[in-house]
């Protein structure tokens, strides 16, 4: 083994990886075949803690948000953040695929862009006609940039429509990708923006976040563009005849933000087992009757305040995902049965850090 590369021994599943200096231990792990959990891989939501049992680790930032000072003292660690100094060796559990699905690395090219709101774009993108991409509804895909870089965007569509996949891009300041992606939108765009016919390259499916199949009655919480992989989940069911009731409720800043509302609207008028309701925090005084003010996981819960009989899908902001891992289970949701994808909207990255749409 190099002078660049620690060890690091997985257990109780007695799994050992290599991870270069300066790589995440989740990265290596990951990229080995393991499927430990994660979800924003940006250090916030905690999915990925795990004990370290010997070894040292540092993380280029600092402690990260998603893991206490107290957790830190008592061998707690952030695995999409870690980073080894010496050989490790980590408790953490592994989880069950989400199926069967290859992860492929393709070329595609950029069929249609349209704006969905002033900073959320719909990008389509085409796949050459000989591959297919098989996903889960739910799951993301990476788009590799230069320099080893990756913007993770969660899949809109469904499985059973993959002729084209559709992406929700919301613009983020100071990040090259969407800056040039909305760029091509633009008057006078440079040579440097991503416009339509620009041909680039994807990796995927990833993401442990999916629909599972069920009959009892699903409750769906989309935060900003974390409808992208609950449009996804929904268009399965609805075109697909399962019969299961759902509540999609959608949290948003302002009316303009719930960017996909008329086609919302539209599915609940023609399927009487799909509830609606919006939930902004800027709500005017004229909102319309499916729409409320407020935060949105407070909505859920003042009209779901037993959810015991209930399955969650939840994809937004961590601060959202945070709110509901601590209140829901109070209200008698079993915790297996809440299922999650928390997501930043960040800069240009080498790993995800931004999917769910971001």
């Amino acid at each position: 083994m190099s002078a660049e590369e620690y060890s690091v021994r997985i257990e109780p599943h007695a799994r050992t990886l290599r991870v270069a200096a300066g790589q995440a231990v989740l990265e290596a792990a990951l990229a080995a075949g393991l499927n430990l959990p994660h979800s924003c891989k940006s250090g916030h939501c905690g999915s990925c803690r795990a004990r370290l049992i010997a070894g040292e680790i540092r993380y280029p930032s600092g402690r990260p948000l998603g893991i206490s000072a107290a957790e830190e003292r008592s061998g707690h660690v952030l695995l999409c953040q870690a980073r080894a100094r010496s050989d490790l060796v980590v408790q953490a559990r592994l989880i069950a695929a989400v199926a069967d699905v290859e992860i492929k690395t393709l070329p595609c090219r950029i069929a249609q862009l349209t704006a969905l709101a002033p900073d959320v774009m719909q990008v389509m993108l085409r796949l050459p006609a000989v591959e297919r991409l098989r996903f889960h509804a739910g799951q993301y895909l990476d788009v590799l940039l230069e320099g080893g870089r990756r913007r993770s965007f969660s899949i809109a569509s469904p499985p059973h429509d993959s002729e084209l996949i559709e992406l929700h891009v919301r613009r983020v300041s100071g990040g090259g990708f969407t800056e040039r992606l909305f760029g091509a939108a633009a008057a006078g765009a440079d040579a440097a923006a991503i416009a339509v016919g620009a041909l680039l390259r994807i990796e995927g499916p990833v993401g442990q976040f999916s629909y599972r199949e069920g009959a009892g009655p699903a409750l769906m919480i989309a935060g900003g563009t974390g409808f992208a992989p609950l449009k996804s989940m929904l268009r399965h069911v609805l075109e697909t005849g399962i019969r299961r009731d759902i509540h999609l409720y959608w949290g948003a800043r302002q009316a303009r933000d719930v960017y996909e509302e008329a086609r919302v609207l539209e599915w609940v008028r023609r399927c009487p087992q799909l509830k609606f309701t919006a939930v902004l925090s800027e709500a005017s005084a004229s909102a319309p009757s499916h729409t409320r003010a407020g935060w949105v996981h407070e909505a859920v819960l003042a009209d779901h305040p037993d959810l015991a009989g209930f399955e969650v899908y939840a994809a937004g902001p961590p601060a959202m995902i945070e709110a509901i891992r601590a209140s829901f289970p109070r209200h008698g949701l079993p915790p297996e049965r809440l299922y999650f994808d928390s997501f930043d909207y960040a800069p240009d990255v080498a790993r995800r850090e931004g999917a769910a749409g971001s």
